[in-house]
């Protein structure tokens, strides 16, 4: 009731109707896995400096429908973010306007599922663009991979320690990883894990 009450009131935000379409009920096996590379980790300060992202369709990464965006950030890259995702600020002289990269963005994701690994931070910062421009915050039904995750192993180990370090979920769930981590690589890795996942008979999604 909570969800559906929030959802009214985000809607009654709406600035725009152009994108009335993101609130749209969703029942196909239809899901986006994405991933942002950001400045830092501060979600009102930092910015966006990538965006990746993958259409999971019938059970399947629809390899030919992706998303990869680079943007040039308003403020400057962390020296501990530039160890995580090897992009430094010479790599985005040549990047996109973020205006244009989350209207991009918008039109690439519709109204289907997110899915996504630590994905309230990522949803967050894409919050942080849309509110301004469109008074909303995103709509989707999200999935955290993390989460069922954790839920799928507590079930089996109540008592053990779950580590739920990307690189540990995806050595146990046996996918190959993928190389470097970019904004690209880590949704593709992830909506693989989403998938092992959403096809074990002892996982329900909520």
């Amino acid at each position: 009731m909570f969800k559906i009450v929030a959802n009214y009131l985000n809607k009654k935000n709406l600035k725009d109707e152009k994108y009335l379409y993101l609130f749209d009920k969703n029942d196909e096996d239809e899901y986006i896995c994405f991933d942002c590379e950001t400045t830092g980790l501060d979600t009102k300060n930092d910015d966006i400096v990538s965006i990746g992202a993958v259409l999971i369709k019938n059970n399947t990464i629809v390899s030919s429908k992706k998303f990869v965006k680079f943007i040039k950030p308003k403020s400057k890259l962390h020296a501990n973010s530039i160890k995580i995702h090897h992009i430094r600020e010479c790599d985005l002289e040549n990047g996109e306007d973020i205006n244009d990269v989350i209207e991009d963005f918008l039109e690439f994701i519709g109204n289907r599922k997110l899915v996504g690994y630590f994905l309230e931070f990522d949803v967050a910062m894409i919050n942080k663009y849309i509110k301004p421009k469109l008074g909303i915050t995103l709509p989707n039904k999200t999935y955290e991979v993390s989460a069922i995750y954790h839920d799928y192993k507590i079930e089996l180990i109540p008592q053990g320690h779950i580590d739920l370090r990307f690189n540990s979920i995806m050595e146990d769930l046996n996918i190959p990883f993928m190389g470097k981590h970019d904004a690209y690589n880590d949704a593709l890795m992830t909506a693989m894990m989403f998938l092992k996942l959403k096809n074990n008979k002892k996982v329900r999604l909520k």
